[in-house]
């Protein structure tokens, strides 16, 4: 699929805020319910790094397969272009931030037959 500048409309989340924002770096928070989910992605030129305030997160990534859990104050950051997966790893709403830089913003949604 083609890269998405704005991804706020491609998924539903409990709460979305932005805290911060600069050429090429951004902060966010995000709050998820027990059965939400950041679906399959990647971004071209920037890192996602993960940062847990509240409840638990799971990341799933792929090249290689790998699976992180993050507790409160757990953080992981992945690299430009390794597809990654964010749920919600708990049975209570999760709120992480990410801290999305350095470079250009993109998310490039990655669909497959088992996610259609």
């Amino acid at each position: 699929m083609k890269p998405i500048k704005d991804a706020s409309h491609f998924y539903e989340v409990e709460r979305r805020q932005r805290h911060a924002e600069r050429p090429g770096f951004r902060i966010n928070e995000l709050q998820i319910s027990p059965t939400q989910k950041v679906p399959w992605h990647y971004h071209s030129n920037i890192q996602d790094t993960f940062y847990v305030i509240e409840g638990c997160i799971r990341i799933f990534l792929q090249d290689p397969k790998e699976e992180v859990r993050l507790k409160p104050g757990g953080t992981y950051s992945v690299p430009p272009r390794r597809p990654h997966l964010v749920i919600n790893g708990g049975n209570t709403s999760a709120t992480f931030l990410t801290l999305q830089g350095i470079g250009d913003y993109d998310f490039v949604p990655l669909v497959s037959k088992r996610d259609a």
